[in-house]
């Protein structure tokens, strides 16, 4: 047979037949007259007739009653009727004939044909073979021509594989758009603009149109809203996580209900979290269960945490375990937090372990503190190293206590660096102080700035001792010129003082008192004094007696001579020795001349040997 016509093309479009929703939804009794019809012109000798009888029959499952149509029509030379033959020898178990069949058909022009004996060659393992006729049924414009040469040329890593995903996607092939979208995700990915595969995808997609990286993702979630639309619920799913990380949540939550509805347990968890961050966690509860029916670890984690976070602590345990079984390290992690939050810690350290040996770099970091609290050091420097290896900041901090508590401060200090350069704020102030005691004063600040700005009070407070050495001697102001402008260390002391740092507290107070506002600085040196601080106390004193308020100020000057003031135990001396109380002068003077400083010792010894000779006269 050398020319084959092309009269009955209905189901050339794929090695097998798969009914579309229209098809399914057509009339029956239309469709029995349609066949009937077909019947008839058949058996006039009508061979388009008895091609699409064939086909119609075949489609129905009827293979015993299709097969003599479709012999019939192939031999008349009919190429849609040879590739539908070959459709039903390969149904019922005879692949090299219904190859036979597909190659006729191809050899006269059939894409479908061509496209089914490329994926039979496939199976077969003849990749050579497939390629030929798939590349056949492809150029042909046949979108599961396109599909399957791109699988094909992706599993030997060709780079033309794009070009024909790129080909089945654009004539609709809802799987190619997928995976088109997947592989421009991954190329933003290696660029730095995306998550990639982990689940999470941000940024918009583009291969072909756009430039770089941010066009491959901005194409990326053209395809997936393509593939999504279609019912990809995969698709769906990453174009949520786009959306989401977009901040456009409303529609990110229809396409994770789209696709958790369809089935895809990390959306109906996406979809979990998403309502929960919106405030409503029984609706996220639900879609989490869900999704840990269906086996996502992740799920599962989030059910635990909900229920630890209630107090229904065996639950939570039981879906922790339901997490780890799913193979999620994060149950086993979780599991160590709740048996250390109930002062299990044998299984606490149990739990670690597994988490830790699986390479849960957070629990390694939690595994090594409960050791070092144990008292088991040696064991818990391992952990601290596999951990921050792994890339945990806390644990780099905490390898940099480790060594600095064993007074081996080069080791801690690369470790704190190390801390630092990934936005550990304790560690970033540790640089400093390190940098400062080296003399480094433009790195000390540095880092001292990054700490201050991460909310550390006690670097927002070195660097305002900082920039004030930096200060030259205070002149009165020139004509004209306002009397006091806020500098950049004094907008330090007072975030670190409103942050609770006594000696920014302090120090605030004498800026106020400098410039004349008495209320200013009473109000920061109370403030101080309240938390502890002695030289708080001591100024607030000061303070109170130049205000006339004597008593109180005795008050505040005996709290700060009891924690070791020498100056208020002095002060103290001089107000009970004017008083005429003696005995309780030379008290507070023997107290001065203990605590010190060396002017103040002096002093106070001179009047506590005057107390004496007064009261020995």
């Amino acid at each position: 047979m050398d020319v084959m016509g092309d009269m009955a093309t209905l189901f050339e479009t794929g090695r097998f037949v798969q009914p579309t929703g229209q098809e399914e939804s057509r009339d029956e009794a239309a469709e029995a007259a349609e066949e009937a019809r077909r019947r008839l012109a058949a058996e006039a000798g009508d061979i388009e007739a008895m091609s699409v009888l064939g086909a119609m029959l075949l489609r129905r499952g009827d293979l015993d009653g299709a097969e003599p149509h479709l012999r019939a029509a192939t031999a008349a030379g009919d190429r849609a009727a040879a590739n539908n033959l070959g459709v039903l020898l390969h149904q019922r178990g005879y692949p090299d004939e219904a190859a036979g069949w597909w190659r006729i058909a191809a050899v006269a022009g059939s894409a479908a044909a061509a496209h089914a004996l490329g994926r039979h060659y496939r199976e077969r393992g003849d990749e050579p073979a497939a390629e030929y006729w798939l590349r056949q049924s492809a150029e042909q414009g046949h979108v599961l021509g396109a599909y399957a040469l791109a699988d094909l040329l992706e599993h030997r890593g060709d780079t033309e594989a794009e070009k024909w995903m790129r080909a089945a996607a654009e004539r609709g092939h809802r799987e190619g758009a997928y995976r088109l979208a997947r592989a421009l995700d991954r190329r933003a990915s290696a660029a730095g603009d995306t998550d990639g595969d982990n689940g999470v995808v941000c940024g918009a997609g583009g291969g072909g149109g756009g430039g770089g990286a941010a066009g491959a993702a901005e194409e990326a979630e053209q395809w997936y809203r393509q593939a999504a639309a279609r019912g990809h619920r995969r698709a769906a799913l990453y174009l949520g996580a786009i959306l989401e990380r977009r901040g456009e949540l409303k529609e990110a939550g229809r396409w994770y209900l789209t696709s958790a509805k369809d089935g895809e347990a990390r959306a109906a968890c996406a979809l979990g979290f998403l309502l929960r961050d919106a405030g409503d966690e029984e609706s996220a509860a639900v879609w989490w269960l869900r999704a840990a029916q269906e086996g996502d670890g992740n799920a599962a984690n989030a059910l635990g945490a909900l229920h630890a976070e209630r107090g229904q602590t065996q639950t939570a345990e039981r879906w922790y375990r339901a997490a780890m079984d799913a193979g999620d390290v994060n149950g086993a992690y979780n599991l160590g937090l709740l048996c250390a939050e109930q002062g299990r810690t044998a299984q606490a350290e149990q739990w670690y372990r597994r988490a830790a040996y699986a390479g849960h770099r957070e629990a390694a970091n939690a595994l090594a503190i409960l050791l070092l609290q144990g008292g088991d050091e040696t064991g818990a420097e391992p952990w601290f190293s596999k951990a921050a290896e792994a890339g945990s900041v806390d644990a780099a901090f905490n390898l940099g206590i480790l060594y600095a508590g064993r007074g081996e401060e080069e080791a801690a200090l690369r470790w704190y660096e190390r801390a630092a350069a990934a936005g550990h704020t304790e560690a970033a102030l540790q640089v400093g102080i390190a940098r400062l005691r080296e003399g480094d004063e433009q790195e000390a600040e540095r880092h001292l700035r990054c700490a201050a700005g991460g909310g550390s009070a006690e670097a927002a407070y070195r660097l305002a001792t900082v920039l004030d050495a930096r200060q030259p001697a205070g002149a009165g102001p020139e004509l004209g010129e306002p009397v006091h402008r806020r500098t950049e260390c004094e907008e330090w002391y007072e975030r670190a003082a409103s942050q609770g740092h006594r000696r920014a507290q302090v120090r605030v107070g004498m800026l106020a008192a400098a410039r004349g506002d008495v209320v200013e600085a009473a109000r920061w040196y109370r403030e101080a004094a309240e938390a502890g601080s002695r030289n708080g106390a001591f100024n607030l004193g000061l303070l109170l007696a130049r205000e006339g308020s004597e008593p109180e100020a005795v008050m505040w000057w005996k709290r700060a001579a009891d924690d070791g003031h020498g100056r208020a135990a002095l002060r103290l001396a001089l107000v009970y020795a004017r008083r005429g109380e003696l005995v309780e002068g030379q008290r507070w003077a023997d107290l001065a001349v203990s605590l010190g400083p060396a002017e103040v010792a002096e002093r106070a010894a001179r009047l506590r040997d005057a107390l004496r000779e007064e009261l020995s006269a």
